[in-house]
């Protein structure tokens, strides 16, 4: 029988994992009816396109789990999440997306009972002093966002 603390890690490891999976499936279910044009829309004045919150959902979990925790050497532009003009096709934003999904899925679940308790640093996010820390943020930060992306896509449906 495994010992309890690696019954944990497995139960986090699986629940986390399954959790990022998840949210790939909730924003292909948002960006599936919309076209290339849409994503870049942004139906407000004010903050930002479902692509944008894509570029910036993509990198902000290339940075916290793929570089620091995988260490993909991944360098992040986070102003360019937000402001790039190129806009890509959706497909090619949602592929970068499944890539860094599947990278999160597998590094999570590599984590052992002691990776989870694992020391964390980065200076934006000062609170995060573990591993299993800043992967529960990132997935609160995650669907945060998938919430502004459901809303931004009915806005955009609707004409």
């Amino acid at each position: 029988m495994p010992e309890r603390s690696d019954t944990v890690a497995f139960i986090a490891a699986e629940t986390f994992a399954s959790f990022y999976e998840e949210v790939r499936e909730q924003v292909y279910t948002i960006v599936g009816p919309l076209s290339t044009e849409q994503l870049w829309r942004n139906p407000y004045v004010y903050g930002n396109s479902v692509g944008h919150l894509l570029l910036h959902l993509t990198g902000n979990l290339n940075h916290y789990i793929g570089a620091r925790i995988a260490g993909t050497g991944y360098v992040r532009n986070r102003p360019l999440e937000f402001t790039d003009a190129s806009r890509p096709p959706k497909e090619d934003v949602l592929a970068a997306f499944d890539r860094t999904i599947d990278m999160v899925a597998a590094t999570i679940r590599k984590q052992t009972a002691e990776d989870w308790a694992a020391l964390y640093s980065d200076p934006t996010t000062p609170h995060d002093g573990n591993r299993f820390s800043v992967i529960q943020r990132m997935a609160a930060h995650a669907y945060h966002h998938v919430g502004q992306m459901i809303y931004l896509a009915k806005e955009l449906q609707k004409g």
